[in-house]
């Protein structure tokens, strides 16, 4: 079973590698929907999988690296695709967050990407 909770960042970056003349190499901002999701057996008592607020104050330390920022100068973000974003949040939160799962980027109403760590696997 899996429960998430939703997290919200505004944010500039553009995309350094897309080709000329493509918009995203512009500067440009978005207002970013990034849930956190967690995988796992309710516990018995509780019937929680985890409470959502253990989510909320694992993650708020490194949302607040990443808000009202220009993500192409955080390290590890030079060119912040949804896709290295994911990864980027990932690999910072699967090791303090027990049973993290999949991360989902949305960075428009209609575009985002889910991370699941599948390159960590490789």
């Amino acid at each position: 079973m899996r429960i998430y909770r939703e997290f919200r960042i505004e944010a500039a970056h553009r995309l350094p590698n897309a080709p000329d003349g493509h918009k995203c190499r512009r500067l440009h901002g978005h207002s970013f929907r990034i849930g956190v999701h967690v995988e796992g057996v309710p516990d018995e008592q509780s019937g929680w999988i985890m409470d959502f607020a253990d989510i909320a104050a694992t993650v708020n330390p490194l949302f607040e690296q990443l808000d009202h920022r220009y993500l192409n100068e955080i390290t590890g973000l030079e060119s912040p695709t949804s896709e290295m974003l994911a990864r980027w949040i990932w690999v910072r939160l699967k090791p303090v967050l027990p049973g993290l799962a999949a991360i989902h980027v949305g960075e428009t109403c209609t575009s985002g990407c889910r991370y699941e760590g599948e390159l960590d696997r490789v």
